[in-house]
């Protein structure tokens, strides 16, 4: 595999501060330099380097400690959402690497963290005489890594899918314990822009720009001399064609970090999409998120166990518009039997919501023996035992714990010690605090406001619901993925139990048996206690965390694919978002325009107020529908104030034919 250069064009700025005209590796915990300070008067080379960097149409993108040039076209994709994904990718490398140099006899060592406080000066300073020296006892020298060094024994890092090689370039300056990364794409524009970069930043000692298939390239360095100890997929949409190469390209013990963001496929709006790509069927539930994770869990593990080998999950979650999953890929035969009853179907039902898993094998310990068989089941009958609807079938997903949280925990307390590291530090505090707080051995979630739509009442509050199942003697925790997520080992009956209790103890004016879909002669077994329990919240939630993000920009999301012919975006592309936004927003005031709303319209609002007020007169109706005043006589309504659509209904109203 040939390197790419950077093209030697003298016109082209590789410098940072326009004062070295050589590109020089920074140094550890060195700022990043502005790319554009005032100019010294030393030299006039000095004075136009700032200007002479940028080629015509191109910006600088600074995120982290890289500064990346961009083309104003979009001819390279880029999108500035994912910043907390990158920042978090950073900050799991760098344990990773903490973890896996210290055991070649590395320390690495990170800008910004706090050093161990010395109390004897004079005989901290001897021991470290005689650590360098190795005078007493035959002790060798620490060796350290800084970040923008290159280590010897360090780490070999790929990213296979790098676009404008901002991750790569961000990996070389933030993160210690490097040896070398490869930042690939097919793209010629791509991998040009790519080398540049590293020249710009200076890490063209530890960056290699690659112009190949990604796929082919894993393929090749399947050997065990050639893997790779990092993997990084972050495609523009599915990864699912790379993952057999990645499984096979990373280490024993390697991470591999990959990212989702065709979610319509794995939130259940293409259950037979999801299944040709992934080996599952999605639901569409509220708990698609999580089982999105899973889904992609499921398909890594499946993927390794072909070639002996099984996953080992450090921190999954869902985030905005996409998944990232962080994971460890070892290799061992007998670990992948295990492989079987790790997987599980899912029984949703139709009607409630209720869900049920079915693990596909089943491990017997005996001793020292493990025995596999066939798992038993269906865990549920014909019909759903709480509503009397049918079931769907999902998956198979994964089905054991999504993080490690010994690791996740050394995550947050790096991001916690160091939060001027990076731009998201608090949102990856709050969305680490949450991991940590999760159960472990509950897949999926119930939501809050779910549950109260089945049943038709008010949405209890969520402190009140999470202290009724503690007093209840169950498990409970919130979710990552989801706002009003409530994850909880208790089982369905419970939940409904619970829910009857609210609706007839706090809500008895709801119309609790109105279009239910729950069984009404269903006796309660359980007498809930709404009293609010100082252990329902969570320590991330009474210290305010930045838990979930607000948009960051308007229209932000997935952004448009990289058009590989330079054209850029369509000048009308902007405008096709505008379509639908706010739509609701523009409530009309003026009572005679309802006589021009759609039929539809006034026969939801007419069931509405017969719902409410059965038994209400004209009068009464004419004020609901045409907010017409109290002062007006009722003498002196007429019927033609009335809109054309409840004069078709007035036999259902009550008015004289």
């Amino acid at each position: 595999m040939e390197p790419l250069r950077a093209p030697q064009d003298p016109k082209v700025n590789t410098t940072l501060s326009g004062v070295d005209t050589k590109p020089q590796p920074p140094t550890a915990g060195a700022p990043m330099e502005c790319l554009n300070p005032t100019p010294a008067a030393s030299t006039p080379d000095q004075e136009t380097a700032p200007t002479t960097g940028l080629l015509p149409g191109e910006t600088v993108v600074r995120e982290g400690k890289a500064a990346i040039l961009f083309p104003s076209a979009n001819e390279v994709f880029y999108n500035p959402v994912q910043e907390f994904n990158r920042d978090l990718t950073c900050a799991v490398v760098t344990e990773f690497a903490r973890e896996q140099m210290a055991r070649r006899g590395v320390t690495v060592v990170v800008p910004g963290e706090k050093e161990r406080v010395v109390v004897n000066l004079a005989d901290e300073k001897k021991e470290e005489t005689e650590m360098q020296t190795g005078e007493k006892g035959g002790e060798e020298p620490v060796v350290t890594s800084s970040v923008g060094e290159h280590c010897k024994n360090g780490l070999r890092v790929l990213e296979g899918l790098a676009a404008s090689g901002l991750r790569s370039v961000r990996f070389a300056l933030e993160v210690p314990g490097l040896r070398s990364v490869t930042a690939n794409d097919f793209s010629a524009k791509a991998a040009a822009l790519i080398a540049r970069n590293a020249q710009h930043n200076g890490v063209t000692h530890l960056l290699q720009a690659s112009q190949r298939d990604a796929s082919m390239l894993m393929y090749e360095m399947r050997g065990k001399k050639d893997r790779y100890d990092v993997i990084d997929l972050d495609p523009y949409g599915s990864p699912a064609p790379f993952l057999d190469a990645a499984v096979q390209a990373v280490g024993e013990g390697g991470l591999l970090c990959v990212t989702c963001t065709d979610m319509a496929v794995m939130a259940g709006n293409s259950g037979e999409t999801c299944y040709s790509k992934y080996g599952s069927v999605s639901i569409k539930a509220k708990y698609c998120h999580e089982m999105a994770l899973r889904i992609i869990l499921h398909s890594l593990d499946q993927r390794a166990g072909v070639y002996q080998r099984y996953i080992h999950p450090l921190l999954c979650v869902s985030v905005d518009f996409y998944i990232r999953v962080f994971v460890r890929v070892h290799t061992g035969q007998a670990m992948v039997k295990n492989s079987a009853s790790k997987q599980a179907l899912v029984y949703n039902c139709v009607g409630c919501g209720s869900f049920h898993l079915q693990r596909l094998g089943k491990r017997t310990t005996q001793g020292k023996h493990i025995k596999y068989s066939a798992a038993t089941g269906p865990p549920v009958g014909a019909e759903c035992e709480h509503c009397g609807h049918r079931h769907q079938l999902g998956g198979p997903i994964w089905g054991e714990a999504l993080h490690d949280v010994s690791f996740v925990q050394k995550v947050l307390s790096a991001v916690s010690g160091n939060p001027s590291r990076f731009g998201t530090a608090r949102r990856i505090e709050g969305m680490l605090s949450m991991v940590t707080e999760e159960l472990e051995d509950v897949p999926l979630y119930y939501t809050v406001d779910n549950l109260s739509s089945t049943v038709h009442c008010s949405t209890p509050p969520l402190l009140q619901f999470r202290s009724a199942l503690l007093h209840a003697g169950h498990r409970v925790s919130l979710s990552h993925a989801c706002k009003n997520a409530l994850k909880t080992d208790a089982p369905p009956r419970v939940l409904w139990d619970v829910m009857r209790c609210w609706v007839r103890h706090n809500a008895p004016w709801e119309p609790f048996q109105y279009g239910m879909k729950l069984k009404v002669q269903v006796p309660i077994r359980l007498q809930a206690c709404f009293d609010v329990r100082e252990d329902a919240n969570p320590q991330s939630r009474r210290r305010h965390l930045t838990r979930f993000q607000e948009n960051p920009e308007p229209f932000w999301g997935p952004k448009a694919r990289a058009n590989a012919g330079g054209g850029g975006i369509s000048s009308d592309l902007e405008d096709r978002r505008k379509q639908g936004q706010n739509k609701r927003k523009n409530q009309i005031t003026d009572t005679t325009q309802l006589k021009s709303f759609p039929c539809k319209r006034h026969s939801r609002i007419v069931r509405l107020c017969l719902h409410r007020q059965p038994n209400a007169d004209l009068f009464t109706l004419i004020g609901i529908l045409t907010n017409q005043t109290s002062s007006k006589k009722r003498s002196d309504v007429k019927r033609s104030d009335l809109p054309k659509t409840i004069n078709r209904k007035k036999i259902r109203i009550g008015l004289p034919v």
